[in-house]
């Protein structure tokens, strides 16, 4: 698979996408990437959708350069699907990866803004948490479940942000390069947590962004009770390995 370059003020950018059954939301989110951050390339790990995204996906590469798809044999999660296109953005030399849901959760509108936030830090966090961000059509359990969630996280973990379970991200690649992959053990979305920990141990810097979240457009959601308890757990295991390290 050949990358091709695309910059943006001299720096190469990759929107990484993870899909399981995003036939509904795909194509109009590709499109609309495309047309808000031109520069970009976009890279969609397809973990073998039985609704075809994987076979569309394909078929839009075909003729459109830009668009790269790796396909998996099965549902991996998607903490696994994000650390393969960071290997793949590693292994093709990109300056920036964008990490975002494909289900239009995250607006594209916001992406110049966080590929603009690098400039200044390492990572730039689409942030429903800090001023001006905001959240549509959540119900108020999950309200509060998040908000909970990700205060805990902070407190726990020390970690430099408000919204850490948000996959709305911007990274350096370089950030990404100074720490070891391999170490983030988390398969689904609890590595969101779990990957700012760990640069934020090796010292990257942080920036947030304000975004609108919204509920997904279509389809199903893939956060279930089983995510929650991986979440929990992931806190935990890090919260014991920090204290046992002594970081304060």
């Amino acid at each position: 698979m050949n990358a091709v370059g695309h910059e943006a003020e001299g720096r190469r950018i990759v929107v990484a996408l993870a899909t399981y059954n995003e036939i509904e939301n795909l194509p109009g989110l590709v499109d609309e990437i495309l047309r808000v951050l031109p520069e970009a390339d976009i890279f969609v790990v397809d973990d073998n959708s039985p609704d075809g995204t994987g076979r569309w996906c394909d078929d839009r590469a075909a003729t459109a350069p830009r668009l790269h798809c790796l396909h998996r044999p099965g549902k991996q999660g998607l903490g696994s699907a994000t650390l393969a296109a960071m290997r793949w953005a590693l292994d093709h030399s990109y300056d920036v990866i964008v990490t975002m849901d494909a289900d239009w959760s995250h607006d594209p509108r916001f992406l110049a803004e966080l590929v603009s936030g690098t400039r200044a830090a390492d990572v730039a966090v689409g942030s429903r948490y800090c001023e001006h961000g905001a959240i549509e059509g959540w119900p108020l359990p999950r309200r509060v479940m998040s908000r909970v969630m990700n205060s805990l996280s902070r407190l726990l973990l020390r970690l430099p942000v408000r919204d850490s379970s948000g996959a709305f991200r911007a990274y350096r690649v370089a950030a990404i390069r100074s720490i070891e992959l391999s170490r983030v053990q988390a398969a689904g979305y609890s590595y969101l947590e779990e990957i700012i920990w760990h640069l934020h141990r090796a010292g990257a810097t942080f920036v947030e962004v304000p975004i609108t979240f919204h509920q997904r457009r279509a389809g199903e959601s893939k956060i279930n009770f089983r995510e929650a308890l991986s979440k929990m757990s992931t806190v935990a295991r890090l919260t014991v390995t920090r204290s046992t390290d002594g970081i304060r």
